[in-house]
């Protein structure tokens, strides 16, 4: 298969994402649901419409090829690839990347996300000769001629040693911080929550912290998140809210909060599920300096205006990211040309 075929049966994959009336797919949504309650309806639906958006059309694909002059004179390669499972298809770009370049995926899929990631897996099998086995799901990883694995700090570790003798990704815990000016719209800060509430806050692009400016009033937050009260009727996502109250309430800890969401002020970007976390800036001088000291822990800044320097997306963009825009800043294009 050429590469110019390979990228129509990724655009004829996007086009399946994007039908709402897909009978096949409605039931790989409800069995991906009942495999982890986290992956709602509603949550698997933004992630297929974010992924056939922004990835599985033409004019991103044909950019994309241009962009790193992807040709047909590869020499495949085995890519293995351990797979996260905290949102829905979030291994499906390593996927998507391997097999446009040409190269043949070696997958260990999350416990987690089988269900989505097997039905596009088997969509594109099934769109290729049989001779032709570009994806391969296994149990463990063997035989492969570089890795991307995607986990916790932990599990980091373990990847070290298991994928020190091949070329490698290794991707860590990272989360999503916003800047909050202060002179920003009800309607603005509302969009800011989708970047929040977005998938439970369980992706790495998920909003977890914000930056706000000294003598904030954080009230406009809980004003302005009302719009996403109804996530405390999720049982998980209550459990945890009503758990992390508990908590902070037992270690005297101080935060705000209202029926769906905790607010504590924390230096730490990773915040517990249903806690977002916050701070204050003095100038932009500070702010700039802070997310530039902690930019190995960054995915991605969410600011309305451009930070001296840093690379940042507008509010709601979080979980939008654009095809050649790569987790942990690390080019997954230009490591797969390179083995």
């Amino acid at each position: 298969m050429n590469l110019q075929e390979r990228i129509h049966v990724l655009i004829d994959l996007g086009n399946k994402m994007r039908k709402s009336d897909d009978v096949e797919l409605e039931n790989v949504m409800l069995k991906a649901e009942i495999e982890n309650p986290w992956f709602t309806q509603n949550n698997i639906r933004q992630a297929l419409d974010a992924i056939s958006t922004q990835f599985l059309n033409k004019t991103a694909l044909d950019a994309l090829v241009e962009k790193y002059h992807l040709d047909d004179n590869i020499q495949p390669k085995n890519v293995g690839i351990v797979m996260a499972g905290n949102i829905p298809l979030v291994g499906f770009h390593d996927l998507m990347c391997t097999f446009l370049v040409g190269h043949k995926s070696i997958v260990k899929l999350s416990g987690s996300d089988t269900a989505l990631m097997n039905f596009v897996i088997h969509f594109i099998l099934n769109s290729l000769q049989e001779s032709e086995n570009y994806i391969t799901v296994v149990d463990r990883l063997k035989n492969f001629d570089a890795a991307i694995a995607t986990g916790s700090n932990s599990t980091a570790k373990h990847f070290e040693y298991y994928l020190k003798d091949v070329p490698h990704i290794i991707r860590r815990n990272r989360n999503s911080v916003a800047v909050i000016r202060g002179n920003e719209s009800d309607e603005e800060l509302t969009v800011l929550g989708q970047d929040i509430f977005s998938y439970f806050g369980l992706g790495c692009r998920n909003v977890s912290k914000v930056m706000v400016p000294e003598n904030y009033d954080l009230t406009k937050l809980f004003r302005a998140f009302d719009l996403f009260k109804e996530y405390i009727n999720h049982n998980k996502y209550k459990n945890n809210v009503d758990y992390n109250t508990a908590l902070f309430l037992l270690n005297k800890e101080n935060f705000l909060h209202n029926e769906f969401m905790i607010l504590k002020q924390s230096e730490s970007l990773l915040s517990r599920i249903g806690c977002l976390h916050y701070d204050y800036y003095t100038n932009d001088t500070s702010l700039v300096q802070w997310l530039e000291a902690h930019k190995d822990e960054i995915q991605c800044i969410i600011s309305q205006e451009h930070l001296n320097g840093l690379k940042t997306e507008k509010f709601g963009q979080a979980q939008c990211p654009a095809i050649d825009s790569f987790a942990d800043g690390i080019d997954t294009i230009q490591f797969l040309l390179a083995i």
